[in-house]
């Protein structure tokens, strides 16, 4: 049992304040490497059917690096855990960087995977400020958090744009040794996250895992986050293209995208409070429902006010529905038990966030940007009845 109560949500907002500037610092590397990664990859590739290959294996980086990271956490706490997943971070960028320099795309790729799985620690920061906190403060602690995003979306594009000159030898390579840079400065940050005092069962490992993620409400919330983000960049990496598919410029395009990682994350300020508000399935559901609309938005219209709106949408639905679900998974472990289960959620949501960036092109160019948004419904209707039968099941628990 978890040794904390309401009077010791000090610490967890102390930690939680920790960890959103961790995130405004670490969470800027995926939005240098959106930014660059297909750019360079055009400079680079002898292949140029390869050029998003580099924003690919970011992602698959943060997939596999979810259970290395949950594996050193567990055995050398949080703190050493996120010093040592900057410190990857900071040799990920480095590498980039000479890769850039030298003229190599495989050393390239090699240091956006290695920067995707700096990105594997980054993500569980939002379960790392549930650790100290109430019942009541969790949602907000992750809210919390996950406002460095919005820090990030805007750190990263200006990191983009003030250092991808500065080696002009070697053109872009500078924002890359810029993402190393705030790599270096998120693990002075994260130097600073208090340990939060744990009383564990007897049987220190907890649970097995397959018991726990067998539980329904494991399921239902492992669904609702992976649909969410995956389903986010799916829309999200195919929006570009599709701008400019259209004839719209790409500084249109480029601003659709800041509006959207805006939108993804400026309603942080709020979620925590909606969700202890209406609960959290709700809020789940609510962002489900506001990633159909946008799907909706997206098919009305081929102009610049409907893609803009699509991903505006898209960024506060992802929002509530990832923010709800990590909620949710919360629920679904004990103190012992948490970082192998939080590990085994990221895995699935971010698996198949690889999945989705790897597919989201070549659908495009199969079917059109039609095609992209009518595939959003079928998971989104699957996961909002999910949500639906969790709730019945739960009001009609005796109390």
């Amino acid at each position: 049992m978890q040794v904390h109560s309401h009077t010791s949500d000090g610490l967890a907002k102390r930690n939680a304040l920790v960890l959103a500037c961790a995130q405004a610092l670490g969470g800027s590397s995926p939005a240098i490497v959106v930014s660059l990664g297909g750019l360079v990859g055009q400079n680079l590739a002898e292949n140029k059917e390869l050029a998003t290959l580099p924003v690919s294996l970011l992602n698959l980086g943060l997939a596999l690096g979810t259970i290395p990271a949950a594996i050193l956490m567990r055995r050398a706490g949080r703190r050493i855990g996120y010093i040592v997943g900057a410190g990857i971070g900071l040799f990920g960028g480095c590498l980039a960087a000479f890769g850039i320099a030298s003229f190599s795309f495989m050393l390239f790729c090699l240091g956006t995977t290695i920067i995707g799985m700096y990105g594997s620690f980054n993500q569980s920061y939002r379960f790392a400020a549930t650790d100290a906190a109430s019942e009541t403060f969790k949602p907000r602690a992750i809210a919390w958090v996950m406002t460095g995003g919005l820090v990030a979306g805007v750190l990263g594009p200006q990191t983009v744009i003030w250092l991808r000159d500065a080696v002009q030898t070697a053109p872009f390579s500078g924002a890359f040794l810029g993402q190393a840079a705030l790599a270096l400065m998120s693990m002075a940050a994260v130097s600073f996250l208090k340990p939060v005092p744990v009383s564990v069962a007897p049987k220190a490992g907890g649970r097995p895992l397959r018991h726990i993620v067998r539980q329904p409400r494991f399921i239902v919330a492992a669904v609702a986050g992976l649909v969410s983000y995956a389903l986010m960049s799916f829309l999200m990496t195919a929006a570009p293209m599709a701008m400019v598919g259209c004839g719209l410029p790409i500084e249109a395009a480029a601003l659709g995208i800041q509006w959207h990682i805006l939108a993804m994350f400026g309603p942080s300020f709020f979620t925590g409070r909606l969700i202890s508000r209406f609960g959290k399935e709700r809020v789940t559901a609510a962002g489900l429902a506001l990633i159909a609309v946008s799907s909706i938005i997206g098919l009305s219209g081929i102009d610049i006010t409907h893609f803009w709106a699509t991903l505006i949408l898209l960024g506060i639905g992802w929002n509530f529905g990832f923010i709800g679900a990590t909620a949710m998974v919360t629920d679904c472990y004990r103190p012992e038990e948490r970082t192998k289960v939080q590990a085994a959620n990221d895995f699935l949501v971010f698996g198949s966030v690889a999945i989705a960036s790897f597919s989201s092109g070549k659908l495009l160019n199969a079917g059109g940007w039609e095609t992209v948004n009518w595939l959003v419904f079928p998971p989104v209707v699957i996961a909002l009845l999910l949500l639906a039968w969790q709730q019945r099941a739960r009001a009609t628990v005796p109390a």
